[in-house]
C-alpha cells in the first residue's frame, strides 16, 4: 500500500523530501508531480524498478526513459551533448521538454535505449522535484504516468491513489498538475526532430 505524502507545491517541507529521498534509496517506486503531468520514478540503478515502470505504463524494453536532472551541471555524465546541443538545453531547460541524447557508459545499459544506446533528459521546472533532487543528490529515473490505452497522462493525486496505491512505494500530492505531457526533441542527429508535441513551444527548436 502506498504511502501518500501532502507536500507544500512552493516550498515543500523538508522532513517529507528527506522521508521519500529514503524510500527511494531503497528501491521504492514513487509518483511525483512535475511541470506538465506526474511521472513515475526512482534511482536509475534499480532494475526491479524499471520492470515495475513498464508494467505499468505497459510498455516494453524499447520504451526510453528519462533521466529527471536537477540542472545541467552534470548533463556531461550521462550523454554526449556537443556546443549547440548544450545551447538548445541552457535556453529551455527548466522547462516542459524531454530531450533525446546519447547516453554515455556512465549509465546502466539496461535504462538505454536497446539498439540507439539513447537516453531522455529533462530538467523539470518544479519546486518539489528540485527539492528532491537536491537532497538524492543524483538524477532519478522517471516516466511520464500515462497508462496503458489512455491519451493523457495522469494528473491528479487522489485518483493515482485509487487506482496505483497497490502498484507505487509512494504518492506526493503537491496540488494538480498540468494536463499535457513534455514536449520530446530528438537531439541525436544535429537537427531537432520533434518526437511528441506536449506543453513545451516548438519555436526554440525553429520547428
Amino acid at each position: 500500500m502506498a504511502q501518500f505524502f501532502s507536500v507544500h507545491p512552493e516550498q515543500p517541507q523538508p522532513r517529507l523530501v528527506k522521508q521519500a529521498a529514503e524510500i527511494m534509496r531503497k528501491g521504492g517506486l514513487v509518483a511525483f508531480p512535475t511541470d506538465s503531468a506526474y511521472a513515475l520514478g526512482g534511482l536509475t540503478g534499480d532494475n526491479a524498478l524499471l520492470a515495475r515502470i513498464r508494467r505499468i505504463r505497459g510498455v516494453d524494453e524499447r520504451h526510453h526513459f528519462t533521466l529527471i536532472c536537477r540542472d545541467l551541471s552534470d548533463i556531461a555524465t550521462y550523454a554526449r551533448v556537443d556546443n549547440s546541443q548544450y545551447r538548445l538545453l541552457k535556453a529551455t531547460t527548466p522547462g516542459p521538454y524531454t530531450f533525446i541524447l546519447e547516453g554515455t557508459k556512465e549509465l546502466p545499459r539496461r535504462v538505454l535505449h536497446p539498439k540507439r544506446k539513447t537516453i531522455g533528459l529533462r530538467v523539470p521546472d518544479h519546486p518539489v522535484v528540485a527539492a528532491l533532487l537536491a537532497e538524492l543528490g543524483e538524477p532519478m529515473l522517471s516516466s511520464t504516468l500515462l497508462l496503458p490505452d489512455e491519451e493523457t497522462p495522469l494528473t491528479d493525486a487522489e485518483e493515482i491513489r485509487e487506482r496505483l496505491e497497490k502498484e507505487v512505494d509512494l504518492i506526493i500530492e503537491a496540488g494538480p498538475c498540468r494536463g499535457e505531457a513534455t514536449t520530446i526533441i530528438d537531439l541525436t542527429s544535429g537537427t531537432p526532430e520533434l518526437i511528441r508535441e506536449g506543453r513545451g513551444s516548438l519555436t526554440p527548436f525553429g520547428l
